[in-house]
């Protein structure tokens, strides 16, 4: 299988006990793991089975070195990961909902090793040599104008060498605070717009298009999300024609634990979609009623597309694509922490028999 490329900023995770919220954790115990978006897709790929590449900065310390390992025994080639003198570690706090109660993430990110780091200094030849996808997300460029300077050269450089490049919205409102005076959306709709016409694999919505491009989406408000796809997928090919996928996944949010899942792939070279999971030909989507932790789903749900996108069975047809990346998404429900510690046999299991939740003995 090819080599998937991920570039962006990996984090310590901070995250209370159980469903603790930070002001009865703090000071007290709570745990910490390594994560962010673009890192999740690579571990994710890895643990499926396939080849990832993953591509950051990180200050030289031994926290550098535990986090490099830790990506290192999950199969990631963590070979091209620059090691800085000046910068910091970033860091994310989160703070599990339950119920009615929404969960929190707090970031404290400013200054790291990452976000003052330019594009020309990591080596793009060498990177891209052997492989096929690029993909980077809407957060990166939010982190610092450096950041985004460097992912949009990062895109130039895989267009240079060939390969596809996904990329996932993923706006984030606590960032985009690095141009003092402009409205966030603004911010993000002109910097990722300049990006827009190197992306193949878009994962993006409704809210997406409106919030970010300001692309009026000619649909009713009343239609679902199945229904509105593809007028979102018209809209953005108009503006953006490199687009060949448009993703998009569909969550419906009954309470922080109760979650009824399912996703739809757009093919815009011929208006053809694709609707997981169904039965019958009928939308039933999956009815996650305890979730463990969600963040990190759509991180998930892209890996999981990309991964099947480029394995020689499943890739051979988008409905099958798009049905491994719903449950593979869903069951990161039921992992702790960001990074979904599945296989592809546990995929194709839940594609399989739909679920069941019993002991494999």
């Amino acid at each position: 299988m090819p080599v998937v490329v991920s570039f962006g900023e990996i984090m310590a995770r901070i995250s209370t006990e159980g469903y603790y919220t930070l002001r009865q954790s703090l000071p007290g115990s709570v745990t910490l793991c390594f994560a962010g978006a673009e890192a999740n897709v690579a571990a994710s790929i890895a643990l499926l089975g396939g080849r990832s590449r993953y591509v950051t900065a990180l200050p030289e310390n031994d926290i550098t070195e535990a986090c490099i390992g830790n990506l290192r025994n999950l199969g990631i080639d963590t070979s091209h990961i620059l090691l800085k003198d000046e910068g910091r570690l970033g860091i994310y706090f989160v703070q599990t909902g339950a119920d009615q109660r929404p969960g929190k993430v707090i970031y404290d990110r400013d200054a790291s090793a990452f976000s003052m780091t330019d594009g020309d200094e990591y080596d793009w030849d060498a990177i891209f040599a052997d492989a096929s996808i690029l993909h980077v997300t809407g957060i990166t460029p939010a982190v610092s104008k450096r950041a985004a300077e460097a992912q949009l050269y990062c895109m130039r450089k895989a267009k240079e060498h060939g390969l596809r490049i996904s990329f996932d919205c993923n706006f984030r409102s606590k960032l985009w605070n690095w141009e003092p005076g402009t409205p966030k959306e603004r911010l993000a709709g002109r910097v990722i717009g300049e990006m827009m016409e190197y992306v193949d694999i878009l994962f993006a919505a409704r809210i997406d298009a409106e919030t970010i491009f300001q692309i009026h989406v000619d649909c009713p408000d009343t239609f679902s999300r199945i229904d509105e796809q593809p007028y979102v997928a018209e809209a953005i090919n108009r503006r953006f024609p490199s687009v060949q996928l448009l993703a998009t996944t569909m969550r419906q949010s009954i309470s922080a634990t109760y979650n009824k899942w399912g996703a739809a792939l757009y093919d815009l070279s011929n208006g053809c979609q694709y609707v997981s999971p169904c039965h019958g030909g009928v939308y039933e989507p999956y009815d996650i009623t305890f979730i463990v932790d969600r963040i990190g789903a759509g991180d998930s749900f892209a890996a999981g597309l990309l991964y099947a996108l480029l394995d020689e069975e499943l890739g051979r047809d988008l409905q099958t694509v798009i049905d491994f990346a719903t449950a593979a998404s869903c069951l990161s429900h039921s992992i702790m922490q960001d990074i979904n510690y599945v296989t592809c046999d546990d995929v194709l299991a839940l594609m399989k028999t739909g679920g069941h939740g019993t002991v494999s003995r």
